[in-house]
């Protein structure tokens, strides 16, 4: 273990920036996650939250995750392959399917596994994985275990996802595999233009829709509901820690393809499967989805109005159209220094710095809740801007436009 020990004793990033006063993760909440969270015994505006519906202390939901814990217990004790499906996995799995407009779903214990899972697996040797280079973290390192030939193209852009599929064997496997909404970005695929180029050249198309679900479509059903684009996508990946509340993931596509994951993935079979309250909480939240369009109405009003106000303070937004918006500082420090400053003013955003992003890149993630109010999104924002100028940040980010 001395060796092992010496070796990771080196590794001091981290401590640099606690030395600096700047160190801006695991900071620990004592509440629950809302629009308004408890940190230090004290109130903050939470800005910084996936959970865009705001469902996650929803009475229905809390409800139903007690009422699966009475009937099933805390866990299952096993695989989904072995001993771990329940019949609440299996009404889930139902009902997801008919949610995002496909044949059979899948549902594993996490989103990471579903796309390690599945990713890995789904294109064999010989064929192409063809890869957003913005694409989440999730599907890079499912390309990795792939003997697949791996094709990164640039972010959203169609001729270069072109010239890739120009390159490949044409009677190969393609699969074009990208986010709906980016998630740090927050723009949307370009996806009636990959249907385009995958008709073109036979590619086949998966979506990432962690972000766009609860978000795009009708109902939140995501990004190919949105465009009106179902039919022409071949699998549907989903998370259940964002617009869901809970915790899992899942795929799906045709019988065909699903029972093929169901039988080979190995995130899926040598992994617990996902808790009978996380199941029960995701099928209840796609219940107040159905019923309650209002939610997904409100933040989009926030969403606009947050965008419209934040541009006008001076910020650089980049390309984001939905509730995530990001606030390009464009320098590590300071984007750090203005995430401290915030969190001691009441207001907890998320700082994207190198190596997740190049140092030009640095940027606030803002992001917005269903349960936000126009009061609580006008006082982060005055908050923000008046952290910005006295850093000098929207002087600094005049001089990059």
């Amino acid at each position: 273990m001395g060796i092992l020990k010496d070796k990771f004793s080196e590794y001091d990033a981290p401590q640099k920036v606690m030395q600096a006063g700047i160190y801006p993760y695991f900071r620990v909440i004592e509440s629950n996650q809302d629009t308004e969270v408890i940190i230090n015994g004290k109130k903050v505006l939470m800005f910084g939250s996936n959970s865009y519906l705001g469902l996650t202390n929803h009475p229905k939901v809390k409800e139903a995750a007690k009422a699966a814990i009475d009937k099933y217990g805390t866990g299952c004790a096993g695989s989904r392959f072995l001993n771990g499906t329940l019949d609440i996995h299996i009404e889930l799995e139902n009902k997801l399917a008919s949610f995002v407009g496909k044949d059979a779903t899948l549902c594993y214990s996490t989103g990471f596994q579903v796309n390690l899972g599945v990713v890995s697996i789904i294109a064999g040797r010989h064929d192409y994985l063809l890869l957003d280079e913005l694409d989440h973290a999730s599907i890079i390192e499912g390309s990795r275990l792939s003997f697949s030939q791996v094709l990164k193209y640039a972010h959203n852009d169609m001729d270069a996802l072109e010239s890739k599929l120009k390159n490949c064997c044409p009677d190969r496997v393609k699969l074009i595999v990208a986010d709906g909404v980016f998630s740090m970005e927050g723009d949307i695929l370009k996806l009636p233009e990959v249907v385009g180029l995958a008709e073109k050249y036979g590619a086949s198309i998966m979506l990432d829709d962690a972000h766009s679900l609860g978000v795009l479509g009708k109902n939140g059903a995501g990004t190919a509901d949105h465009f009106g684009l179902t039919d022409k996508v071949d699998l549907i990946m989903g998370t259940f820690s964002k617009s869901f509340a809970s915790l899992g993931g899942f795929i799906a596509g045709d019988h065909e393809v699903i029972n093929f994951i169901k039988h080979n993935s190995r995130s899926l079979i040598f992994s617990a499967s996902m808790t009978p309250a996380s199941a029960a909480t995701v099928l209840a939240t796609i219940g107040i989805m159905e019923n309650e369009p209002e939610r997904i109405k409100h933040l989009w009003s926030m969403t606009n109005y947050a965008l419209q106000e934040l541009k006008s303070a001076g910020f650089d937004t980049g390309v984001s159209e939905t509730p995530i918006i990001p606030l390009f500082i464009r320098d590590d420090i300071k984007a750090l220094q203005l995430t401290k400053i915030l969190l001691e003013n009441g207001i907890f955003v998320n700082p994207v710095v190198a190596p997740a992003v190049p140092k030009e890149d640095s940027l606030i993630r803002y992001s917005l809740m269903a349960t936000h109010t126009k009061e609580q999104v006008d006082i982060s924002i005055e908050k923000i801007t008046k952290a910005a100028k006295m850093l000098g940040i929207l002087e600094l980010k005049n001089a990059w436009s």
